[in-house]
């Protein structure tokens, strides 16, 4: 039975690649489905202008659909960013009125990160000591 233990993890690696591709799948699905309403109505008002229709809608039609492909290019990237985690955090940041979230994480030893000594104020971190000599 001891030959089966790698089993597990090749599992777990399956249903993490298996929710990576589903994400993939959706966020393009998403993609896809912006860029068809967008640019569908300039699609359609050039056929309809090349066909030969002489409607006064086709000129302020031009300006309304042109301005709908310049909402997908501006879109997509923030569709894009929300799906990946670090920049959602960034962007959860930027939002006036909400408390920052910690991006430091803790070190080894367990500290936030920042580099305070507990023990008198003469002793120096090994560390440090080098780059006080310099200053």
């Amino acid at each position: 039975m001891a030959a089966h233990s790698g089993a597990g993890s090749s599992t777990a690696q399956t249903h993490q690649s298996n929710q990576i591709q589903t994400n993939v799948i959706k966020t393009m699905i998403l993609v896809s489905a912006l860029y068809a309403a967008c640019h569908l109505p300039h699609i359609v008002l050039y056929v309809v202008a090349t066909a030969g229709a002489n409607l006064r809608i086709l000129d302020g039609g031009y300006y309304a659909t042109r301005f709908l492909a310049f909402v997908y290019i501006t879109a997509n990237p923030f569709i894009y960013a929300t799906k990946f985690d670090p920049v959602k955090k960034i962007l959860k940041d930027m939002i006036p009125g909400r408390k920052p979230t910690n991006l430091v994480t803790p070190d080894a030893a367990g500290t936030s990160g920042n580099r305070t000594n507990k023990a008198s104020s003469d002793q120096k971190p090994a560390d440090m000591k080098g780059e006080q000599e310099i200053l």
